[in-house]
């Protein structure tokens, strides 16, 4: 192995050498094959998982049986991508991506309203263009199940070290995690990293400057100025938006929750569930909007943070749900206010405000910028 690969080894995706090994601590991991059981297999044979399991560990042997590269994987998470979008989406569209160089790898640095699809479906446009793939950035909050730590390093996903709370120690990690994207980039393998931490539960999509201290982490060790060095990473911001938020009600609760009595405090499991949620809803259109990349002079994070928003809000494509929770609906179609009028009575009336107003953001946020 490189020294790059064993610098990183703690957090970078697995290699092709480690992918037959992973396959099969998945396969060996009855908590895995329970959750493949229980979405795939009729529901009475879910009772009885001493049958369940060897039927459901049999045919993924059979389905994984050749995969031994990480290109393999990729083949394979964009089969299942594919049926994904034929089920939960009435489209999905891209823009931009004339605008950008195949041969180039790129900083996507994206608002953020789903754990897992705003980097799976940037991926689906990317590879629908014969676009190379992105590395995903991952909280260490959601691996703390095995298997869920498995999948995600398999599918081209590294670790971002949020439990890690000691001074030095944070300093480390963030240190090691600038420089990994640094050399990502530096070899060819475009990044995905979400504009703050956690996902915007209340619409409002704001670039946090401190994920861009920490990328100039690696620039401050090349003696670099940070102007300069935001160039070198070619940083294009992306805008990810949905005709149906994904988890909408449990958001809305969430913040509900938190005016009423300060602090929200996650179930276990809660966030295995809400990938689960996300990727299974009806999200209607989705629309990834490509910008383009970085080159004026950002000589501060929080400069660098405004020039990231006012792309990342003016391509924001605004969908239905957004001009009838904003009181703008003369172009909205009848058929699509009954369809929203529809799902907004289906959700319990105390959520009603905070789901329209989580729904009217962007557009408030648009004529802000205009």
């Amino acid at each position: 192995m490189s020294s790059f690969v064993d610098k990183y080894a703690d957090i970078r995706p697995y290699n092709d050498e480690e992918v037959p090994a992973a396959l099969s601590r998945l396969l060996e991991d009855n908590d895995f094959i329970d959750v493949i059981a229980k979405h795939n297999a009729p529901g009475w044979l879910n009772k009885w998982p001493f049958i369940a399991r060897p039927l459901v560990r049999s045919q993924l042997r059979k389905k994984w049986g050749n995969i031994v590269t990480v290109e393999q994987v990729q083949q394979e998470v964009a089969g299942y991508l594919e049926l994904l979008i034929k089920r939960t989406t009435s489209e999905v569209t891209f823009s931009g991506l004339e605008k950008l160089d195949k041969s180039t790898s790129y900083l996507f640095i994206s608002n953020h309203r789903d754990i897992a699809l705003d980097p799976a479906i940037m991926n689906w446009g990317l590879h629908s263009h014969n676009m190379q793939t992105v590395r995903i950035a991952i909280g260490d909050n959601l691996l703390q199940v095995p298997y869920i730590n498995e999948l995600m390093r398999l599918n081209k996903s590294f670790i971002v070290k949020r439990s890690v709370k000691a001074p030095k120690e944070m300093l480390k990690a963030l240190s090691q995690l600038s420089a990994y994207i640094y050399d990502s980039l530096d070899t060819g393998n475009s990044i995905w990293i979400a504009q703050k931490e956690g996902r915007a539960k209340d619409g409002v999509d704001q670039t946090d400057p401190a994920l861009l201290k920490m990328l100039q982490l690696q620039g401050r060790r090349l003696k670099l100025p940070f102007e300069d060095y935001v160039k070198q990473l070619k940083i294009v911001p992306v805008s990810i938006s949905y005709q149906y938020e994904p988890c909408a009600v449990a958001k809305a609760k969430e913040l509900v929750h938190k005016k009423a009595h300060g602090e929200y405090v996650k179930a276990e499991g809660e966030d295995i569930e809400s990938i689960i949620e996300g990727m299974r809803s009806d999200k209607g259109h989705v629309h990834v909007s490509f910008g383009s990349p970085i080159t004026q002079e950002c000589d501060t994070p929080e400069a660098l943070a405004a020039s990231i928003d006012k792309q990342i809000i003016s391509q924001y494509h605004l969908h239905s749900s957004n001009y009838i929770a904003g009181g703008q609906e003369e172009s909205v179609s009848s058929e699509l206010k009954s369809e929203f009028q529809t799902r907004l009575e289906s959700i319990p009336s105390e959520l009603h405000q905070q789901i329209l107003a989580m729904y009217a953001e962007p557009l408030k946020r648009k004529g802000e910028f205009v």
